[in-house]
C-alpha cells in the first residue's frame, strides 16, 4: 500500500503526462482546451458546451474526473505502476481520450 507522498507524486507525474498528451492534442487543433489551476486539469468545450475536472484526492488515494454527468474514480495499480478505472481497466490516458471523444459526438 501506498503512503500520501508516493500518492502525490505518482499522481502528478501522471496528471503531468496527461497533461503534455492534452497540450499534444491541442496543439494539433483539438475542440476544447486545457486549463490547470493548483494541480487540478480542467478540459473546456465550447461546442458542446462542457467541461471536465481532473483531480488528485490523497485522502483515497484515486484520480478523479468529473466527466458527462458521472464520476470516474481511478485507483493505483502497483503492478502496472499506472492508475486505473477498476470496472473497465482503463488506464487515465485512454480514459480521457474516450469521454472527449464521446462528448464532442453528443
Amino acid at each position: 500500500m501506498m503512503d500520501e507522498q508516493e500518492f502525490r507524486r505518482s499522481a502528478e507525474a501522471a496528471l503531468e503526462s496527461l497533461k503534455q498528451h492534452l497540450f499534444a492534442q491541442e496543439d494539433k487543433g483539438a475542440e476544447f482546451e486545457v486549463e490547470e489551476q493548483g494541480g487540478v486539469l480542467n478540459v473546456v468545450f465550447e461546442e458542446p458546451a462542457g467541461k471536465f475536472v481532473i483531480t488528485p484526492n490523497a485522502p483515497v488515494y484515486q484520480i478523479w474526473i468529473s466527466a458527462r454527468s458521472t464520476s470516474f474514480k481511478l485507483d493505483w495499480n502497483a503492478e502496472g505502476g499506472a492508475f486505473v478505472l477498476p470496472r473497465t481497466g482503463e488506464l487515465l490516458i485512454p480514459l480521457v481520450d474516450r469521454l472527449i471523444a464521446e462528448h464532442l459526438a453528443s
